[in-house]
């Protein structure tokens, strides 16, 4: 009995409701028509798309520098290299690799850039970093137009110039990790999760190195940190930069799997739906772990692509659009105003 209090109140009951209302829709899925399989094979192909993105706060949140609502910067270094590479006529593995590559160092840039103003403004970090993940994508927007690319697949066919809303990735790199491993399935993205995969347990071991103890450090007690003779602002940054550099990252496999690029505006609102899920996981603003990461994102895509998917079914109207945008946003609002003490998260 013990045993089950302490798990139930390490999980924290919020959390359980919300697995169990997953998990309930999952069982009556059967019985009004929607195929068991494919509700979990939907749900398991968001989590891939989403993983990455979820998974790039949490250098920022071990150090302390608060949830990253400046996500924005870092997917909009995932758009230059995933542009740059479809401008360079790359295809397959190579292009994939490509952007990554190329968004690197615009993510390393703009994440230096990112540290040095959040450690200006120590205790604000939060207000902050979303101001400068707005002002990100308000520049950027400017800059999809000026930006000197000519490819015929990515520029406005009327003005030959400037770069469309969205751009297909179709004859590039689509699906490219699911091919790559020779593992093509439209139920399982298997691709996507092994990058996830690989992503994750790079973080676990440097998390363990000197530099992860100290980042820790700095997260939990900053006054012991310095005491100890830890550079606070120089591991801050580099957290910002990690992050940054795994949301570029994370935004290009997105993509791979969702078959376009978007520009302009469609960054807007990222750091949303990551930040309400690796809340929902359990984590809190100065810890977070890969766990949190997981199960954090397959409840909140899960409820995202269940909810409209078995409410339509129920009612026969498709209001889809509609209930996505009362759930996610539902969500959002809960992960965001919940108390730390919750569950621990572990």
């Amino acid at each position: 009995m013990n045993s089950i209090k302490s798990a139930i109140k390490n999980a924290g009951w919020p959390r359980i409701i919300i697995a169990l209302f997953l998990l309930s829709m999952y069982l009556i899925s059967p019985f009004i028509g929607i195929n068991l399989k494919t509700a979990m094979g939907d749900t398991l192909v968001r989590f891939g798309m989403n993983a990455i993105l979820v998974l790039s706060l949490v250098p920022m949140i071990q150090s302390g520098t608060g949830l990253n609502f400046g996500m924005p910067l870092g997917v909009e270094a995932g758009l230059l290299g995933a542009v740059i590479s479809i401008e360079l006529q790359l295809t397959g593995i190579a292009g994939f690799l490509g952007a990554i590559l190329f968004s690197i160092p615009f993510a390393i840039l703009f994440g230096w850039l990112y540290g040095h103003i959040l450690n200006k403004v120590k205790g604000g970090e939060m207000m902050i970093a979303t101001y400068i993940g707005f002002s990100s994508v308000a520049i950027m927007c400017i800059m999809w137009l000026v930006l000197p690319f000519k490819s015929q697949d990515m520029i406005w066919a009327y003005g030959g110039e400037g770069l469309r809303t969205t751009i297909s990735v179709e004859n590039y790199w689509h699906r490219v990790l699911d091919k790559f491993l020779h593992i093509p399935s439209d139920i399982l993205p298997l691709g996507e999760i092994f990058c996830f995969v690989v992503l994750g347990a790079i973080i676990w071991i440097f998390f363990r190195t000197k530099t992860g103890y100290a980042m820790k450090a700095v997260g939990t007690n900053d006054k012991f940190a310095k005491a100890t003779g830890i550079d606070i602002d120089k591991i801050r940054i580099k957290s910002v930069m990690m992050s940054t550099v795994i949301a570029a990252i994370g935004i290009v496999v997105y993509q791979q799997s969702f078959g376009f690029v978007q520009l302009y505006l469609a960054p807007f609102y990222m750091a949303f739906p990551a930040i309400a899920a690796i809340l929902i996981g359990g984590a809190s603003v100065n810890k977070a772990t890969i766990l949190n990461v997981i199960v954090g994102t397959f409840l909140f895509q899960g409820i995202l692509t269940m909810t409209p998917t078995v409410v339509n079914n129920i009612i026969q109207t498709d209001m889809s659009e509609t209930i996505r945008i009362i759930v996610s946003n539902g969500m959002i609002l809960y992960a965001l105003t919940r108390k730390e003490g919750a569950g621990s998260g572990k």
